[in-house]
């Protein structure tokens, strides 16, 4: 490498990397999924260092480089089939039998996001921007109205610069956005949600957790509101109600020592990294009221648990 490239090289990373963490919420934002959205951050920058010598400095190289990572998802979305969650596939469970994988091929599930990937800056005031509740809701939107929505709602970007980023005009940024708006008044809200460091929160997810360590059902149940609902993500299986969500637990949570937890944060709601007999289970994310847990969402899916920076071996308790 010659003494121009190390300086171009070295000028385009100082440039560009303080953005990375908040393109890849951007990028999660958009396709539910925190691989997919990893390898657009990667197809973003490629595409952004191809393009560095004609960069003329005439947007921020923040706006720059949103352009690109929109345009990359919105080129995979017309690939990809939507992702959702089990309660976006039919109705409730009305007995414990098992889930099974969805009927489409095409759909596939909303990942959970560890908020130790995104950029500490941002966390505490775009935390319900991650929420699993928009970001499953945000995959019914098309995915022109998801990007503009999130550009404008969730980023703040002006309307005349998604105009730019979308090559389209200001008129029509702002009925997109009208659009987008109604599409999602039309669904259920979570204002009621609380913050994972908030004292409640933190005693919903202490009992939760207490519940399964010593198969204290009665821990789980005080932790539940009466319109508590468990998903079975990868599955079409979940359960509504605190009498069903109490029978599924019930059968579940074993002997004391079975399971082990430990607490973290996904989407901005407190979670659980989860092992069974010493093994790793997944995650389980939480949503939590001032009365009560109100949803939980089970991703029994082992490689979650290093996904979240947590050891393959349970810790002693």
């Amino acid at each position: 490498m010659t003494i121009e490239e190390v300086v171009v090289t070295t000028e385009f990373t100082g440039q560009t990397e303080p953005f990375r963490k908040e393109l890849l919420a951007h990028c999660y934002r958009m396709l539910a999924s925190v691989h997919e959205a990893e390898d657009a951050v990667q197809e973003t920058y490629l595409r952004a260092w191809k393009a560095w010598s004609d960069f003329e400095g005439r947007s921020s190289v923040r706006v720059w480089l949103y352009r690109i990572a929109t345009n990359v998802c919105l080129t995979a979305l017309d690939q990809r089939g939507r992702r959702a969650l089990p309660s976006g596939l039919g109705a409730p469970a009305t007995d414990l039998s098992p889930g099974t994988p969805p009927d489409d091929p095409a759909v596939r599930f909303v990942e959970p996001i560890a908020e130790s990937l995104l950029d500490p800056a941002s966390i505490v005031t775009r935390r319900e921007s991650l929420r699993l509740a928009l970001i499953t809701a945000l995959q019914y939107l098309p995915a022109k109205q998801r990007a503009v929505l999130i550009l404008r709602e969730v980023l703040a970007f002006p309307a005349a610069e998604v105009a730019t980023m979308l090559d389209t005009s200001v008129a029509a940024v702002k009925s997109t956005l009208q659009r987008a708006r109604a599409r999602l008044d039309e669904m259920p809200t979570s204002d009621e949600v609380i913050e994972p460091d908030d004292p409640r929160a933190q005693t919903l997810l202490a009992e939760y957790i207490s519940g399964f360590q010593n198969a204290d059902t009665a821990a789980l149940e005080r932790a539940l509101r009466a319109d508590a609902a468990i998903e079975m993500v990868g599955t079409t299986a979940w359960f509504n109600g605190r009498v069903m969500c109490m029978q599924l637990l019930a059968s579940a949570v074993g002997e004391p020592g079975d399971w082990k937890m430990i607490p973290i944060v996904a989407n901005g709601q407190p979670a659980v990294g989860t092992y069974y007999k010493g093994e790793p289970y997944g995650v389980a994310v939480l949503t939590p009221t001032a009365t009560g847990i109100t949803h939980i969402h089970v991703f029994s899916t082992p490689s979650l648990v290093t996904h979240f920076g947590l050891p393959l071996t349970p810790p002693s308790l």
